[in-house]
């Protein structure tokens, strides 16, 4: 392989690294509390719904692997995050998406304490949240 053929098969090999870092959203993701990650997702003062189903054990026995289900039932939804209240950075996890798809994610999430798990999605620039509980018997992040 030339030089010039590996230098091209490394650009593109590092093009989807590069559009991944540009959907990286560091400062929701590095926040320290619920109200900050919501701050920084443009998503502060959601409003409550039912149309938001949150599948997740009431206890969990290993706070290192919990399984989250999620189906957004709030039409247009556009962006789905996964927050854990109590753990360090509490935003778990961040899905966006295209008109027309499912809005439907599995996660496995770790939790360190018994937390709720709160959901926020938005759609056609408003966003709404629900909360449920889930208590952990063995804490997943070092416990």
């Amino acid at each position: 392989m030339t030089l010039k053929a590996g230098g091209a098969l490394a650009l593109l090999l590092l093009a989807p690294l590069r559009a991944f870092a540009a959907g990286w959203n560091k400062a929701a993701f590095g926040s320290k509390s619920i109200a900050d990650a919501l701050k920084a997702l443009g998503a502060a003062g959601p409003a409550d719904t039912k149309d938001i189903v949150i599948e997740a054990p009431q206890i969990a026995e290993n706070g290192a692997v919990v399984p989250i289900e999620v189906t957004s039932n709030v039409p247009g939804t556009q962006s789905l995050a996964v927050l854990i209240e109590k753990n360090p950075f509490p935003l778990a996890a961040k899905f966006d998406f295209p008109e027309g798809a499912l809005p439907y994610v599995r996660v496995n999430v770790k939790m360190g304490e018994s937390s709720n798990v709160r959901v926020v999605v938005g759609a056609g620039g408003k966003f709404f949240t629900a909360v449920r509980e889930v208590k952990v018997t063995i804490g997943g992040c070092g416990g």
